[in-house]
């Protein structure tokens, strides 16, 4: 198993998604985003391992594009209310907000790195991630606190999330060749 790889391979997958951690960090408790975020990313390794490149045989590329809905719904969908978190939602919302933003790009990377590898190579890999998980999580969460950042997101974090759900959802469908794919039918 090649550890750099493995790091690369997170940190650039999982790019986008660390200005989304600090939205999830502004909005749920720090063990929440934690442990949602972990859940999401080994679940994903998990299933990479677990099927191999199956899903590509099953599913063609652009399907997964359909996720992009997902964040696009998030972000139409009304929720004015102050949130007070009970654990259970905080910890939900980080995992449904990580699968359907990420679990495309990161089937797409993760697929072909863990296909044919030996339960050591998985170990060894879900050790790294999460690791990384954990590190930027910590980190990330750091960088919220700064007074300018925490008064911008307290200002206009709402607006922004939604804005980037937006993005990352029109993103999601444009990477996977929903977009194209729906063009062709026309």
């Amino acid at each position: 198993m090649n550890i750099g790889v493995v790091i690369v391979s997170f940190l650039a997958v999982n790019l986008d998604f660390f200005f989304m951690l600090l939205f999830l960090l502004n909005k749920y408790k720090f063990n929440e985003v934690l442990w949602g975020y972990f859940s999401a990313v080994i679940f994903i390794l998990l299933i990479s391992y677990s099927i191999g490149f199956a899903l590509t045989r099953l599913f063609p590329e652009w399907s997964l594009g359909i996720l992009g809905f997902v964040p696009i719904w998030m972000a139409i969908h009304d929720e004015d209310e102050e949130y007070v978190s009970n654990g259970r939602k905080g910890l939900l919302g980080v995992v449904i907000t990580y699968l359907s933003t990420c679990l495309g790009c990161n089937l797409a990377i993760f697929l072909p790195i863990l296909t044919g590898k030996n339960i050591t190579d998985l170990f060894e890999t879900l050790f790294i991630v999460g690791g990384l998980t954990l590190g930027v999580t910590i980190l990330i969460n750091a960088i919220r606190r700064i007074q300018t950042i925490s008064n911008i997101m307290e200002k206009h974090g709402d607006q922004l999330m939604k804005i980037c759900y937006v993005v990352i959802g029109l993103y999601v469908m444009f990477d996977s060749g929903l977009i194209n794919h729906i063009y062709q039918w026309l």
